[in-house]
């Protein structure tokens, strides 16, 4: 009898271990995020990637301080005929606005990285909201556009924030292929690690005013456009609609 008791609990593991296993393999539709089942919650995943069989890479660019270097990466990016994405803090664009305007008037992509860049994980909502709403206030006085597409501070991210930006219509975006260029690192460094890292479909991250980003966002343009990728805005890689996104965060077309 201890026998089949010891057996029965085995068997209602085993059973309970495959129904997480499926939950976690499940992709749900729409919204800016995934939906992954941990127990009793649910845990929403902005977009890391985009799944292409296209050779098409994002490459963006946060902005949060200092603004001498933008300029020239504007050059850079027409003199290649490239487009970007540029993710704007709101003191940023407060004290940069014709900055911002050389961007839009450049054809580039403008996203929102809040209004004052805290960690928007340890936030309410309504101070989240807050945050957002401002931040795309001021880029649309500015631009007349709309704002679609926005990239959390630190990359630090929770449900409640990634529920603020789907009822504001904006898409949480975070990278797969971070360059550290922010560190310091040389323009070859910075390239060395693009070349390891970048895939059909991934979104590289960069800052408008880290030491060497001129010199490495040339470099990596010369070897992206040698190995025939297309390097376009994040707003122009992913799926706008009709789309999933898995665990790891990439999107998939329907």
């Amino acid at each position: 009898m201890p026998f089949c008791v010891i057996k029965s609990r085995t068997i209602k593991i085993f059973f309970a271990m495959l129904a997480v296993v499926v939950l976690l393999c499940i992709s749900f539709e729409g919204g800016a995020c995934a939906q992954v089942w941990f127990g009793s919650s649910t845990r929403l995943v902005p977009i890391y990637r985009v799944d292409t069989e296209e050779k098409q890479v994002a490459i963006s660019f946060d902005a949060a301080w200092g603004a001498d270097k933008t300029q020239e990466i504007i050059d850079i990016l027409k003199e290649y005929n490239v487009t970007a994405t540029f993710f704007l803090v709101g003191f940023w664009i407060d004290e940069y606005p014709e900055m911002v305007k050389a961007i839009d008037d450049a054809g580039l992509e403008i996203g929102t990285h809040s209004n004052t860049h805290p960690d928007m994980a340890k936030l309410d909502k309504s101070t989240i909201v807050s945050e957002l709403e401002t931040s795309i206030s001021k880029i649309k006085d500015i631009t007349g556009k709309d704002v679609t597409v926005f990239r959390p501070p630190y990359g630090s991210y929770n449900n409640t924030l990634i529920n603020a930006c789907t009822e504001l219509g904006l898409k949480a975006i975070q990278w797969d292929v971070d360059t550290l260029d922010w560190k310091g690192l040389s323009a070859s460094e910075v390239t060395d690690r693009v070349m390891k890292k970048v895939q059909n479909g991934s979104i590289i991250l960069m800052h408008n005013n880290a030491d060497n980003v001129c010199d490495s966002l040339r470099l990596t343009l010369d070897w992206l456009t040698m190995k025939g990728y297309k390097v376009t805005s994040v707003g122009q890689l992913i799926y706008s609609d009709d789309y999933t996104i898995d665990v790891n965060g990439v999107q998939h077309k329907n």
